[in-house]
């Protein structure tokens, strides 16, 4: 076997010719660790019932775009209504008593004046008067408070963005403060859940790659929360371009969790032969390939590269083109 390995390496010096050459030294690259980050919005706010009642018009679904202060639906109780109606029945004999009220008043002055009444009386009169002037701007007041709260009645979007999740249907009966839609805003980021042994090799600023299904793009995280559920820290990376039609989609994602040593060359200057892998390599008594164990692919520079896990070490003058 070896007499063979050394038959094919002889084979091949003697069909390379040198191109250009590179000193090895050990290179500082970055490891990865693989994990998924979920697309979420940046704010997630529910649009509540303000008001008790039966949701009477539902306006949304889930998907669909909303802006800010849209009416999504309504929520209506029969009784303000009923109340409405009382009032207003209030406010017509206290009308009808203003007005028997304002006459006596005036009968009292035109008494007054002659002598016929005293002072005391007309005062009592004009009390009287004041008294139900009173009482009908209390009622009044009363029911602009129901109208308000008939108002209140229309569920309206509390941000621009998509529905999420309408969790309610028309008919339903609704409490004050009850979530009737859910609403993604602010703008979309990928939500990482990082093994906790990784976070202490995080830093915000740090470049993260993404894989999607027009190839890799590149994100930053953005913030690291303090909080440790399960095992696991909650990371939110920035990623210019992030598509937001699908809230909650999973993307394969690559952290930078550390730094190592390793020798690389070029990409071209591996060649296969007979199934092995070999690199040119200078010596004193001129050109010879050797066999090599190739690892990973890396990009320095924008340049290609191989990591060299056997077969070259430090101080090797590596062939990088064949002529």
């Amino acid at each position: 076997m070896k007499a063979i390995l050394v038959s094919v390496a002889l084979t091949l010096t003697a069909q390379t010719a040198l191109a250009g050459s590179l000193q090895i030294a050990p290179q500082t690259v970055t490891e990865w660790k693989s994990v998924y980050g979920t697309v979420e919005t940046r704010d997630r706010i529910p649009a509540r019932a303000r008001i008790g009642g039966v949701a009477v018009m539902l306006d949304v679904s889930e998907g669909d775009r909303v802006e800010a202060g849209q009416t999504i639906a309504r929520i209506e109780d029969d009784k303000l209504a009923f109340q409405i109606d009382a009032l207003d029945a209030r406010l017509e004999a206290l009308r009808s008593r203003l007005t028997t009220a304002q006459a006596d008043l005036e009968r009292g002055q035109q008494l007054m004046e002659r002598g016929v009444i005293s002072g005391q009386r007309l005062e009592a009169l004009q009390t009287a008067v004041d008294v139900i002037t009173g009482e009908i701007t209390g009622t009044e007041a009363e029911r602009q408070v129901v109208q308000r709260q008939i108002a209140e009645g229309a569920v309206l979007a509390p941000e621009s963005g998509i529905v999420l999740d309408v969790p309610v249907s028309r008919g339903s009966v609704m409490n004050p403060g009850e979530a009737v839609a859910v609403i993604g805003g602010g703008g979309v980021f990928l939500r990482l859940a990082v093994p906790e042994r990784h976070a202490t090799a995080l830093a915000e600023g740090d470049r993260i790659e993404i894989e999607g299904n027009d190839g890799t793009a590149t994100g930053t995280l953005a913030k690291i929360y303090p909080a440790i559920e399960g095992g696991r820290v909650a990371a939110d990376v920035e990623v210019e371009g992030l598509d937001p039609r699908f809230v909650g989609l999973r993307m394969p994602v690559r952290l930078p969790v550390g730094e190592r040593a390793a020798i690389l060359v070029p990409a071209g200057a591996l060649h296969r032969h007979g199934g092995l892998d070999f690199v040119t390599v200078e010596t004193a008594g001129g050109p010879l390939s050797r066999a090599v164990v190739p690892g990973e692919a890396v990009t320095v520079d924008g340049q290609d590269m191989r990591e060299i896990l056997t077969g070259l070490a430090a101080g090797d003058t590596v062939v990088t083109d064949h002529d």
